[in-house]
């Protein structure tokens, strides 16, 4: 199926590896020039060769607005205006909820949360000038079922899924969708970390942790990055012009509630 992404210039945020990186791949693999950004030069020298021409690096870090000005200036001036947006982040820290601090809090906030707003409020004059767009927020599985670990992750999340529902009423008659992805346990570094958190407060090895996790999927086994990567270059997609609004889980049907 041709997704019709042939040429558009495709934003995404913490892509040097994981789930990121395999949505930008996903993205350059239909068609697109990607600009990608992340905190470490290295990993996005690696993803710089993994992508190949078609992509552009940025070390940035996504809680701050100037960094996020500057990358968004950058992908114009180098690849022109972006038509897709796909907004990421590494993740908050997970422990107990009273172990939290505030500068914790804050921090959450503003990587998690925050920098949605901003880096929406810089594209879109972009896409309404086009008279097409697409945004993608990756947002997680603890946004329906807080998860006691993740309590700044499930708090903030859940938010960006109102915000996700705000955004899609705001711009859909400017052609541009809006739509969350929900991933549930995926096989990646941070999964890797949260597993070591689980094995601690329950007292198993990060191996038994991993393969607890990987029991609570009914499929029985972790996501692939790149099956996550598909369903956002679908939402990217012509074909998907009518869904927005959506918070869409992939999680192997690992959540217990309605959807």
């Amino acid at each position: 199926m041709d997704f019709g992404l042939e040429g558009r210039v495709a934003m995404v945020a913490a892509a040097s590896k994981g789930i990121g990186l395999a949505c930008a791949k996903a993205l350059v693999d239909e068609g697109c020039s990607v600009s990608i950004c992340a905190r470490g030069e290295e990993g996005l020298e690696a993803a710089s060769i993994e992508l190949g021409e078609a992509s552009r690096t940025y070390c940035v870090d996504v809680a701050d607005a100037a960094d996020l000005s500057w990358w968004v200036d950058e992908t114009r001036k180098d690849l022109g205006p972006p038509n897709i947006l796909v907004t990421n982040t590494g993740g908050p820290p997970a422990g107990p909820l009273a172990d939290m601090t505030d500068e914790q809090w804050q921090a959450g906030f503003d990587g998690t949360l925050m920098n949605v707003i901003r880096l929406v409020r810089l594209v879109a004059p972009d896409m309404e000038a086009k008279g097409w767009g697409r945004i993608v927020h990756l947002s997680s599985l603890a946004a329906k079922e807080p998860g006691v670990l993740l309590p700044i992750s499930s708090t903030l999340r859940t938010g960006l899924n109102a915000l996700t529902r705000l955004q899609a009423t705001q711009y859909a008659p400017k052609g541009i969708t809006v739509n969350a992805v929900l991933p549930g346990h995926t096989l990646t570094d941070r999964q890797l970390h949260l597993a070591e958190v689980r094995a601690q407060q329950q007292g198993l090895t990060p191996e038994e942790a991993l393969a607890k996790q990987a029991a609570e999927v009914p499929v029985g086994r972790f996501a692939r990055p790149e099956e996550i990567g598909a369903v956002v270059a679908f939402i990217c997609s012509n074909q998907a012009a009518f869904l927005t609004g959506a918070a869409l889980l992939v999680d192997g049907g690992q959540t217990k509630g309605p959807g």
